[in-house]
């Protein structure tokens, strides 16, 4: 059975699990208002051919919710310890919404150590500050539990909603239940974080994934992440902010394929 991990770095403790063997080393980074278990399915399908690393990102999960705001740089610079602690010294990175970001912005900040990045349902740019202001407002106002029930209609498909009943209640629990500090200090980061000057100094090969139904960061800001990148965009039919979820297989499929093309032929 995979146990629960945590590493006490410096500043705060990460919660996080470590499985399988071999090269490469994927790192599996969550949503806003998610934790690593989002990636259960897409782990599963990858039938233990690699190593994988998982946490959840401060302010998520069993990770320290310290006082925000946060920064994306506070997010890298975690998963840069982390990687560290573990001894890890290059990796290919898969994030998805705010995981692409910070998957990004290490890729920007210290490029040795990035083998290559998978980037699921996010751009360079997420929203605007007037739209995470006001997520932030809402929230302070309302509470997490109310606002959660508009944010996670975008997370999946009506039919999901329709078919997995029991999965989207309790995704509406991940997501409401996540630490208020946690929630809002990674909002001030995608508040604040815009990668689009960097994107064509970022060297690491990238794979674009996004749900086609994606209305939270939608295909055409994929699009414009794969072209900033010289990288291949790849639409997941009938899903969509976390494909992860609804088609993880599919994901899965993707990844695996990368790996071969990048001569991981397992």
């Amino acid at each position: 059975m995979n146990m629960a991990s945590f590493a006490a770095l410096h500043h705060l403790t990460l919660h996080y699990r470590l499985e399988g063997e071999g090269t490469p080393t994927l790192v599996f980074l969550n949503s806003l208002g998610s934790d690593l278990r989002i990636w259960d399915g897409v782990v599963a399908s990858l039938e233990g051919r690699y190593r994988v690393l998982r946490y959840d990102l401060r302010g998520h999960g069993l990770s320290d919710a310290p006082v925000g705001p946060y920064t994306l740089e506070d997010h890298s610079a975690d998963l840069l310890a982390l990687l560290a602690h573990l001894g890890v010294p290059r990796a290919v990175l898969v994030g998805i919404s705010v995981g692409g970001l910070i998957a990004l912005d290490l890729a920007r900040r210290q490029p040795e150590r990035v083998e290559a990045l998978v980037l699921c349902d996010t751009g360079a740019r997420i929203g605007s500050q007037d739209s995470w202001n006001e997520r932030i407002a809402a929230i302070q106002h309302k509470g997490l539990p109310e606002v959660a029930r508009t944010v996670i209609a975008r997370w999946f498909t009506e039919d999901f909603f329709v078919q997995r009943k029991a999965e989207a209640a309790g995704y509406y629990n991940m997501l409401s239940r996540t630490p208020v500090e946690g929630y809002l200090g990674t909002c001030a980061a995608l508040r604040d974080g815009d990668l689009r000057p960097w994107l064509r100094s970022i060297r690491a090969p990238a794979l674009v994934l996004c749900g086609e139904l994606d209305k939270a960061t939608p295909p055409e800001l994929s699009q414009e992440l794969a072209q900033g990148l010289g990288a291949r965009l790849e639409l997941i039919p009938q899903t969509a902010h976390l494909p992860c979820v609804e088609a993880p297989a599919l994901v899965g499929q993707h990844i695996r394929s990368f790996l071969k093309e990048l001569g991981y032929d397992r």
